[in-house]
Parts: structure tokens; C-alpha cells; sequence
């Protein structure tokens, strides 16, 4: 009987040493998982309510900052225009960059065609904005890089009275058949 005393004992010994064992290894987790906190937070305070706070803090002027970046990245996506045109042998390549807007590479190719110019290649693409890239071969051969930038910036500044589409998210390349002669 003594010895199943000293067994129920020894076992209730150790059942209160693994239970101290457990706490004390929860206990250096959640001082470690403060010390990692304080570390990315930047933060001074040595009680765990302070820290907690702090971390609050630090996430809330992550949040602010993300916003506001996110402010600044649509107000360049909607002020955005480019356009480049580059005489490349016979023809030109011509890149443009602007915000969506409702038809607006149907009204660059409309103004190629009545500046005679014969459409070879147009890639398109219209994530966040329009973005087209199209190799042309003019008709007459008067017409230079200028002329082009300047059709084309005149039809951007036409469409940007026309408003702006959703967010449709797609990319088109047209091969055009070179139709000229």
C-alpha cells in the first residue's frame, strides 16, 4: 500500500514538473513573440500592454501610408498620357500611353486613316490603362513623326471629355493586312 502511495506521489511530482515545464515554455514563447514584436515595431515600451498598443499603432500608420499611396497611384493612372512615334524604315512606330476611355482605339485608327497612313501591326492592351503600340506605313510620304503625335495627342484630348470605362482587364494584338498598292 506505501508503495502505491510513493507511485501515486512521484507521479503527481511529475505531473506538477511537466505542468511547470509547460508554463515556463509558454511563458519564453510569448516573451519571445513580444521581443519579435517590439523588434518590428520599433517600439520602446517594456510592459505587454504597451507593446500590443504600440504594434496597434505601428499597423494603423501602415494602413494610413498604404492609402495614401494607393491615392497617388490612381492619380497618375488617370493623368496619364504618352505619346511616342519613331520612324522606323518605311513606316513609324507609334506608342501611345493614356488613361481608358470609351473608343478610344478606334478614334487613333479613324485619324490614321485620314491621314493616310495604312495600319501593319497594333498590339493593345487595357489593364489599368490604354496602352497601344502600332507600326504604320504612310501613304504619302510627306508626312512625318510630328504630324502623327500630334493627330493622335489632338484625339486623346477629344476622349478625355468622353469618360472613362470600368475595369476591364484584357489585351487584344490585330494583325492588319498591309492594303496599300
Amino acid at each position: 500500500m506505501r508503495e502505491r502511495e510513493r507511485e501515486r506521489e512521484r507521479e503527481r511530482e511529475r505531473e506538477r514538473e511537466r505542468e511547470m515545464a509547460s508554463r515556463l515554455q509558454k511563458r519564453m514563447t510569448l516573451r519571445r513573440r513580444l521581443h519579435i514584436l517590439r523588434t518590428l515595431t520599433y517600439s520602446k515600451s517594456v510592459k505587454k500592454s504597451s507593446i500590443i498598443m504600440d504594434a496597434f499603432l505601428y499597423i494603423y500608420r501602415l494602413k494610413l501610408k498604404l492609402e495614401a499611396i494607393r491615392r497617388e497611384y490612381l492619380d497618375l493612372l488617370k493623368n496619364i498620357q504618352e505619346v511616342k512615334v519613331e520612324k522606323v524604315g518605311k513606316g513609324f512606330l507609334v506608342r501611345v500611353t493614356c488613361k481608358k476611355g470609351q473608343d478610344v482605339l478606334v478614334s487613333i485608327l479613324e485619324a490614321f486613316d485620314k491621314m493616310g497612313l495604312y495600319v501593319l501591326q497594333v498590339r493593345v492592351s487595357c489593364n489599368y490603362f490604354f496602352g497601344m503600340e502600332a507600326i504604320v506605313e504612310a501613304e504619302d510620304q510627306g508626312i512625318d513623326a510630328r504630324d502623327i503625335t500630334q493627330a493622335v495627342l489632338k484625339v486623346l484630348e477629344e476622349q478625355s471629355a468622353v469618360g472613362v470605362l470600368g475595369e476591364q482587364k484584357s489585351t487584344v494584338e490585330i494583325p492588319v493586312a498591309n492594303n496599300s498598292k
